[in-house]
């Protein structure tokens, strides 16, 4: 399974979901990290929202992402971890 992390340099808030999912590595996902100052449409889209973390859904011929539902910036790392498992085991059951 795949996830999207928008965030941007200098984001507290992103540095820390960030570094929780880092050391969630033992768990079956990738992980790839998109900074939103890179490109407007991502910055125009996620400059007050971020972090925005996204599972990524592809089916033939689409790929989709669809947010989930926004961590406490004080979730704890067994938070965090439970909530990369609930997807995980949703993508098992289907």
């Amino acid at each position: 399974m795949k996830f999207v992390l928008y965030s941007k340099p200098g984001c507290h808030l992103c540095e820390g979901l960030e570094e929780k999912l880092a050391a969630a590595a033992h768990l079956p996902f990738e992980l790839e990290v998109r900074d939103i100052t890179h490109r407007d449409d991502w910055f125009q889209r996620y400059q007050y929202e971020i972090p925005v973390l996204c599972q990524v859904v592809e089916t033939p011929g689409q790929v989709k992402e669809i947010a989930l539902p926004r961590l406490s910036p004080r979730a704890s790392q067994a938070r965090v971890e439970q909530l990369i498992q609930n997807y995980l085991g949703q993508n098992k059951a289907k």
